[in-house]
């Protein structure tokens, strides 16, 4: 048996470090704009970061994000109209400003669209002025017509203290079972810069059928097992549309055309899941769920609003599971970490240290 006094200081030892730890822990948190239905807060939750305040201006996605985080604090409302002066010296400013201006599905008016919201962008980095940002976009910002403009926004982000950079990531190279290659600007206080690693992805991606075959045969659909095999493949990129159009429906011609080959009739989405009396060889919809599990929601997420509102919400996101990753290399840049890296189900992600603090 250990003497008495001895166990005395060793259980004042364990109590004093785990104060230390209490005391020195890092504290990781954001303000997050264009927040959407949440793909990206969500996977930077994941990846560690407490998000101080969420704004989005459309009602759907807001009533989403307090539908499955009740503790957040949503802003609804207009980006212009809102001040960050007041969240100055959070950890990371993170946002997916809107695509239509730079997306190759609309008219690729970039800065003279008027929902391009990048001024506003850069404006909050100023008042706020955070250890990290990360804005992200769809791929075509990144085409040569925009290249005056992003380089513009970079320097802009350079004269404020940060080293930018940015990089096209694909989200299948992250366990999303879709291309959806979006362009990721991420820039960092100078400090942390030589510390950020871009995160690789497993090149192991998931598929269509891996990822939703059992909702497809959930109502005891025939022609489940055949769909199985024809959609074990990649699919092409959810697109969520803007207001503007109709219905929901899963892109235009060429994308349809790609569904069709795995199974999967694009032209709308289903109430439910096909059941016994579907064809055989028909091809079935899919419905809000499924494309969400393809842009990779977890089931447990709900989306507010009928199918129409539900889907754009899905179809607009940034997979969680890439701003996950994202998220966890700039929590080891600012942890002045160079990353180590693990391999979950698949999927490659970075090592998250918990006792180390921001210095």
């Amino acid at each position: 048996m250990e003497p008495h006094c001895f166990t005395g200081m060793k259980r004042l030892s364990v109590r004093k470090s785990k104060l230390l730890k209490k005391v020195y822990a890092p504290v990781f948190n954001s303000v997050e704009i264009c927040a959407g239905a949440g793909g990206q807060a969500l996977g930077l939750e994941q990846a560690g970061f407490k998000h101080e305040v969420l704004v989005e201006n459309d009602s759907h996605p807001c009533q989403t994000l307090r539908l499955n985080r009740p503790k957040w604090n949503v802003i609804e409302g207009d980006l212009r109209n809102f001040s960050g002066k007041s969240f100055r010296g959070v950890t990371l400013l993170a946002g997916g400003v809107p695509c239509p201006p730079f997306s190759v599905a609309g008219q690729q008016l970039g800065e003279k669209d008027d929902r391009d919201l990048f001024p506003e962008a850069l404006r909050l980095i100023k008042e706020i002025n955070p250890k990290a940002v990360m804005l992200e976009n769809v791929a075509g910002f990144a085409k040569t017509v925009f290249e005056d403009y992003r380089t513009r926004i970079l320097k802009r982000l350079s004269d404020l203290g940060y080293l930018p950079d940015w990089k096209i990531l694909n989200a299948c190279d992250f366990g999303v079972p879709q291309l959806r290659p979006r362009c990721i600007i991420v820039a960092l206080k100078r400090e942390y810069a030589d510390y950020f690693i871009w995160p690789d992805g497993s090149k192991q991606s998931n598929t269509v059928s891996t990822s939703i075959f059992d909702l497809m045969a959930v109502d005891g659909w025939k022609g489940a097992k055949d769909w199985k095999i024809r959609a074990n493949a990649i699919a092409p990129t959810l697109v969520g549309g803007s207001k503007k159009h109709g219905g929901p429906d899963l892109g235009p011609s060429r994308a349809k055309t790609k569904w069709r080959e795995l199974g999967v009739n694009g032209n709308g989405l289903a109430d439910a899941p096909p059941d016994r009396k579907f064809p055989k060889t028909g091809f079935p919809k899919l419905t809000v769920r499924m494309a969400a599990r393809i842009q990779g929601f977890p089931d447990e997420w709900e989306f507010s609003g009928k199918k129409t509102a539900s889907y754009r919400q899905v179809g607009n996101a940034l997979p969680p599971p890439v701003a996950r990753a994202v998220g966890v290399a700039i929590r080891n840049a600012l942890l002045k970490r160079k990353a180590d890296s693990f391999r979950e189900n698949g999927q490659s992600f970075l090592f998250l240290p918990t006792q180390m603090s921001v210095q």
